[in-house]
């Protein structure tokens, strides 16, 4: 039987082991049982095979309650599609927690880096965060890019964007991107002010190369953005390819809108919330291996209450699209807030829900 040897250098020496490999074996030599992997994500948090992350370039911001995050992301990046969004998940009080942004750069940053514009709100616990608290330097985690309201390839002729407060960021992205790319496109935007405009100054300078035509509406003067507007300031609504974001009312209006013209196919949303249409009664949520009993109402998904209580659950997209909040109920009723299905489990059930679109509807009990 002949021996198999190693390769050896033009100068019969061994080849040399890179410089990942040499950490690992120093690594699994002095660190046992501790695994290597968890002091390279030390040393190398970003590198190449690692759980995907970033690192805060810049926090700059936009309005007096949005500000735009540059991130440098981990070799592990695939890039994205303009329109897109990411999730992050940043340590607050010491506890993960993973919410969803549009991406708002320009592709090709010659840092590599991306941008999400983040908007605080009331009670917002990631939000104010990332808006009044998150420095540069400090590194947070991500999810690879995804959702498909985006641009359709060649771009179309006559575009509309109907855009109201946050939901204006991925419509930006897209114009970053594309708007060369759009011979006649229409913007109209809602904010309360025209301080509260995110990104403001750009758009209007697009407006003014007339590479864009931009209706600005303030809620504080002009009201809500309705369906009832677009005869008058978009006369040609009807022939525009449009899409949509902003608050769960004026989505299901523009919606209710275009399919009533017969142009269902011809409007695209975002939305980043689950539609709530129906409330449970509420009732006890128990977490069994836990031990943790809490209260609550019919209008609060279990992963909401659960966390409000202290309790670490696993968690995705928050919309009910993921499926990385999935626990087994198994005992008691749920209701699904997006349509008002009831779940049931006997006990000892293996039932699987998605505790972030799931509210108690009674007693109920989760394997956690």
């Amino acid at each position: 039987m002949t021996a198999v040897l190693p390769p050896r250098t033009a100068q019969g020496a061994p080849p040399r082991r890179s410089l990942r490999d040499t950490l690992s074996r120093v690594a699994q030599a002095v660190t046992t049982p501790v695994v290597p992997a968890e002091y390279l994500d030390l040393i190398a948090p970003m590198r190449s095979g690692a759980d995907l992350r970033g690192r805060v370039l810049s926090v700059t911001a936009e309005t007096r309650d949005a500000a735009t995050v540059r991130i440098k992301p981990g070799r592990g990046w695939k890039g994205h599609v303009p329109g897109q969004y990411i999730r992050i998940g940043v340590d607050v009080n010491g506890v993960r927690n993973w919410r969803a942004y549009s991406l708002t750069s320009l592709i090709g940053d010659p840092d590599g880096a991306v941008a999400i514009t983040v908007k605080a709100i009331d009670g917002g616990k990631v939000s104010n965060h990332v808006v009044r608290e998150l420095t540069p330097g400090t590194l947070i985690h991500l999810d690879q890019a995804t959702g498909e309201f985006t641009l359709p390839a060649p771009a179309p002729r006559n575009a509309l964007f109907l855009t109201a407060g946050s939901g204006i960021t991925p419509v930006m992205g897209m114009l970053r991107n594309h708007l060369t790319e759009l011979p006649d496109a229409v913007m109209v935007h809602s904010a309360p002010t025209r301080d509260d405009v995110i990104f403001g100054d750009e758009l209007r300078a697009w407006a003014s190369a007339e590479s864009l035509t931009l209706v600005e509406l303030h809620t504080d003067t002009d009201g809500l953005l309705s369906p009832d507007d677009l005869d008058r300031i978009v006369p040609d609504w009807r022939e525009r390819e449009t899409w949509c974001c902003g608050p769960t009312g004026m989505l299901d209006a523009m919606e209710a809108h275009w399919a009533e013209a017969g142009l269902a196919d011809r409007i695209h949303t975002e939305r980043f919330r689950p539609v709530i249409v129906s409330e449970g009664e509420g009732g006890t949520v128990t977490f069994r291996k836990n031990g943790t009993v809490i209260e609550s109402d019919g209008a609060t998904p279990i992963l909401d209450a659960g966390e409000e209580a202290g309790v670490l659950m696993p968690s995705g997209c928050r919309m009910g699209i993921c499926f990385g909040c999935v626990l087994p109920l198994r005992e008691g009723a749920v209701r699904d807030l997006r349509n008002g299905e009831l779940t049931v489990a006997t006990p000892d059930d293996d039932v699987r829900i998605q505790t972030c679109v799931s509210a108690a509807a009674g007693a109920c009990e989760i394997d956690l």
